[in-house]
Formats: C-alpha cells, structure tokens, sequence
C-alpha cells in the first residue's frame, strides 16, 4: 500500500523521516512517498485530504479534525521559544502596521494573533510571505516586521535584525505550557489496522533519527538552507525531541489549550477537542 506523506523541506523534518525516507527501516507491505512542499501549501492541502499522512500545523487542525487525526508523534513542540517577530532596530510592537507572516494558518501566525489579542494592538495587516523570504522582506524596508520559524530563528541576528517577541516564551509566560506548533496527522478514513501500522512505522523513523544522530543530521543537512552544521544540530534539537517521540500529558494538554483559547478569541471558528492515534 502506497502512503503519500507531505512534510517541509526543512531539517527538522527531514532529520525526523529520513529512515522512512531512506529505507533505514522495515515498513513490510507499505511504500511510503515524499512531498516537501512548505507548511502553508501542506495546511491547504489537507484540506482536500489528498496525503494520508501529513504535516500540518496545530492552527490549521482546528478546521481539520474531521478528515485527519492527530498522530501521537510528531510534534514540534517550543518549549520556552518558537516563531518570533523580528523588526530593524527602532521598531516597537505599536508601530506595526504591515507584518510579513509565513501563511495564516501556521500556528506561528495564531501565536502572533493570540500575542496582538493580549497587547490590544490592532490595525496590523498580517500578509502572506514565503518562509524563506521573509528576512529579506523586512531588510529591504517592504515590511514593517516579519514572523520567522524554521532557521531563521538562529540566524536573523546576523542580518542586523532584532526580536520584537518570541511568541514560545511569550506562550509559556502565559500558560506554562509549550508551543505546539506543527503535527502529523493521519487520514481518518483509513483501516484501523493502516492507521496504527503507519503511526508506529512513523514513530520509528524518529526514534532511529533519535538514536543515529551524525547519519540522520548528515541528511538534515540536504535542507538547511546553509545552516553550518552546529546550528542544524541546535535547531533540530529544538524540534525533533522527546516531545516528538510522544506529545505526552503535557504536550495534550497544551494542544488543547491552544486551541481553546484560539476558540475563545474567535480566531477559529469551532471549539476542538483533540483527538490522538
């Protein structure tokens, strides 16, 4: 059986499915194929449930859940940092009238609203931007500030750059919760028996990227946009972790109650109550 899977052509995630990626592992009678494709594309994807396993962010699982369920693995998780806002020296949050977001059902974005909610700053236009231009946007003046995930978040110092927030630390502030930012979701209407197999198949490509680090970050390294090593290895280590083998108690708990609150600040439309296979 044929399983499409779509993740970002990031490190985080290639470190994560390179053994389902490069037959590190036995998967028996599954065949799993690959789609890197950035997580705005994937979220809108899923709406159509064209992949039956799926990256996607906790934001966009909102409008989801009838059509994927959340895996028990996978997780990107922020503890004490994620997405952050960054602006050229001299901006303040009330300044902010055009801000370069990386589409608007990440879960960075959702952060970014929750965090505007809670300041009361309004009149900010959130404007779909390519991930990875992003910093270049704000440099060149188009932006007034721009929300950052992947590398990013490492490397946006070196560009003169400065942090507005840091919506992990921020959330944890808050809630005294992580971050749940992205997610792998499975394909309701697949066999019982398919769901399980491809949720554990998937729990073991991360568990073998977990135990042979060098060899998986040696493919992570394919997709880190120029990342010197010590700094894939930094970031993967932000977002591949035991959060990721398991969301666990807390990382449930969290889910939900980013969820709520989003709910609560009618930022989705429906209130959700997470479902994990």
């Amino acid at each position: 059986m044929i399983i499409r899977v779509g993740h970002s052509p990031d490190s985080d995630d290639a470190f994560m499915f390179h053994a389902l990626a490069n037959g590190k592992i036995d998967t028996g009678t599954y065949r799993f194929t690959h789609e890197l494709v950035d997580i705005e594309t994937l979220n809108k994807r899923a709406f159509h449930g064209e992949l039956e396993l799926t990256a996607v962010s906790v934001h966009a699982y909102a409008y989801l859940n009838d059509v994927y369920a959340l895996c028990h693995c996978g997780a990107s998780m922020g503890d004490k940092y994620g997405p952050i806002l960054i602006a050229k020296p001299g901006m303040t949050a009330e300044q902010l009238r055009r801000v370069a977001v990386p589409g608007k059902l990440t879960t960075a974005c959702l952060a970014l609203r929750l965090w505007m909610n809670a300041l009361a700053i309004g009149n900010i236009e959130l404007i779909p931007v390519s991930f990875d231009t992003i910093q270049d946007e704000v440099l060149a003046g188009n932006y007034d500030a721009g929300l950052i995930i992947h590398e990013g978040q490492l490397t946006y110092k070196k560009s003169g750059l400065e942090l507005l927030v840091d919506t992990g630390v921020w959330w944890m502030e808050q809630t005294g919760l992580p971050l749940p930012l992205g997610a792998n979701v499975i394909r309701r209407d697949l066999p019982g028996n398919t769901i399980s197999d491809v949720v554990r198949l998937l729990r073991e490509s991360i568990r073998y990227g977990l135990d042979h680090r060098e060899e998986a970050l040696d493919y992570a390294l394919r997709y880190g946009r120029g990342l010197a090593r010590n700094d894939a290895d930094t970031f993967v280590g932000m977002y591949v972790n035991d959060w990721t083998l398991d969301f666990g108690a807390v990382g449930r708990r969290a889910v939900t109650e980013l969820l709520q609150r989003a709910y609560e600040a009618e930022i989705v439309p429906k209130r959700v109550v997470p479902e994990f296979v």
